[in-house]
């Protein structure tokens, strides 16, 4: 924190200061969110979450992407800790790598019927 500068509201300064907490948290939101930030990629986070999982291939299909641009994407995902892959047999299939994805994809795109007002209530 500044000590240097003359403070409005130094509780509330404060407060913002422990919020921010751990500045590596905030840069690692930064690149996530940066990576979100492409369509493609959305489209694809948005996919796998309402499917729950689903393979490339599928994903393609879904997305109107070329199995090639799905791969790259994912690969990019994966990197970042968005979603994960498991095998069964010669299929890899991705899902959502954690809750807090899970939840921002229910802020873009609410389950159909559901506003985001409701998702907001949940």
């Amino acid at each position: 924190m500044d000590t240097d500068r003359k403070l409005i509201d130094p509780e509330r300064v404060a407060a913002a200061v422990d919020g921010l907490g751990d500045r590596a948290v905030i840069d690692e939101w930064a690149r996530r969110f940066s990576v979100v930030a492409d369509p493609s990629r959305l489209a694809l986070l948005v996919s796998i979450h309402y499917a729950r999982e689903i393979s490339v291939t599928d994903l393609a299909a879904a997305t109107g992407m070329t199995d090639t641009a799905v791969s790259q994407a994912l690969r990019l995902l994966r990197a970042h800790g968005l979603v994960t892959a498991h095998r069964t047999g010669r299929v890899v299939r991705y899902r959502l790598a954690d809750a807090t994805v899970h939840e921002l994809i229910h802020r873009v795109r609410p389950h159909p019927g559901q506003t985001v007002e409701d998702s907001e209530h949940r």
